[in-house]
């Protein structure tokens, strides 16, 4: 009973996280691990709570007047296409060098979201015709990749394409991304579980957490705006960087906290 409310719990964290920012992920597959999945198992395990808390953050957004758009859908065709690919390589994941990877990314794209040029009113017209309509099919093929393979993360990369390629506001990106990551995990999944490779009641109970976070926030972070959505969004990206770089960090914190308050 423990292990379901520590599911449901980090779920429900893991879903605010994913549809302000992204790298909820980076919260539930150590979590499922934990409980004794092996890593490929948690990596397919984790995909169905992405797919019910992105089908209530669809409908949170929805329900503020913020609709996933037929260029939602456009994006989500290369995506599935990539996902599929990159799933045959994730039911077979390890990777300690890959954490390290990712972390790197992930400063690179606080590093864009806080030195990128402003942009004057010609630039914040969205670009979602011509060529940058092709390239964000190319780039949402290898998103799609990346999404299918290990899933966390992949929510910065969807926003950083989103603002820099087509100019999508935040509010509007975190939309299009939920739409997009519901429809290519929907075919990762099917990987997964053909190849034995996911724990269905595991998966179910942290979908509640999931699904919960996904609809507050997806409702709250329309209210808020922009702003609100950066904000969080680098303090995200940092505290996952940091934990890919060195996994132990928030364990010696944490302990040397407890140090102090007892020394009170």
């Amino acid at each position: 009973m423990e292990d379901y409310l520590l599911l449901i719990l980090v779920g429900f964290i893991a879903g605010i996280i994913n549809v302000v920012a992204g790298g909820g992920s980076l919260l539930t597959l150590p979590i499922l691990i934990f409980l004794g999945l092996p890593p490929n198992i948690a990596n397919g395990t984790n995909r169905i709570a992405i797919i019910i808390q992105n089908i209530f953050a669809i409908k949170g957004f929805q329900s503020k007047g913020i609709s996933s758009y037929s260029f939602s859908i456009y994006l989500a065709i290369p995506a599935t296409m990539g996902a599929i690919l990159g799933s045959l390589a994730g039911v077979k994941i390890e990777g300690e060098l890959f954490n390290k990877i990712l972390g790197v990314v992930m400063v690179l794209v606080v590093a864009y979201m806080v030195f990128k040029p402003q942009k004057n009113s010609k630039q914040i017209l969205e670009r979602i015709t011509g060529k940058h309509f092709w390239l964000s099919i190319v780039v949402f093929f290898m998103i799609g990749l990346y999404g299918g393979f290990i899933q966390a993360g992949v929510g910065f990369i969807i926003l950083v394409a989103l603002s820099s390629i087509n100019h999508i506001s935040l509010v509007k990106s975190n939309a299009i991304k939920v739409f997009v990551a519901l429809v290519y995990t929907l075919a990762a999944v099917g990987v997964f579980a053909y190849n034995d490779s996911i724990n269905w009641k595991y998966g179910l109970i942290l979908s509640f957490g999931n699904a919960s976070g996904g609809w507050i926030m997806s409702r709250w972070s329309v209210d808020k705006g922009d702003k609100f959505i950066k904000k969080v969004l680098i303090i995200m990206v940092l505290a996952m960087a940091i934990k890919l770089w060195f996994p132990d960090f928030y364990s010696i914190l944490a302990s040397h906290l407890l140090e102090i308050t007892h020394g009170f």
